[in-house]
């Protein structure tokens, strides 16, 4: 479910959302993304609709740039509830 594109921008990215790196390689990055149910979508509206159906309070305009959502930078993103 998590290729490498996705569990590498996780990597790189990890410390936007929390304190300390939770992963160091490729393959506790894609097992901690599955513990935390973490979706990859398939551009800004899916991201949208993703935050309407779990009822999570957002801004139309920046979205993209919640801590929560990663920019993969294949016009997927990375949304992890933490």
């Amino acid at each position: 479910m998590y290729d490498k594109k996705v569990t590498q921008c996780f990597l790189e990215h990890q410390l936007k959302l929390f304190p300390k790196p939770v992963a160091t390689t490729d393959e506790e990055a894609a097992e901690f993304l599955e513990e935390c149910f973490a979706q990859v979508l398939n551009g800004k509206q899916e991201v949208i609709d993703y935050f309407e159906e779990e009822g999570i309070d957002y801004d139309k305009k920046t979205v993209l740039e919640a801590d929560e959502v990663f920019d993969i930078g294949d016009g997927r993103f990375l949304v992890i509830e933490a």
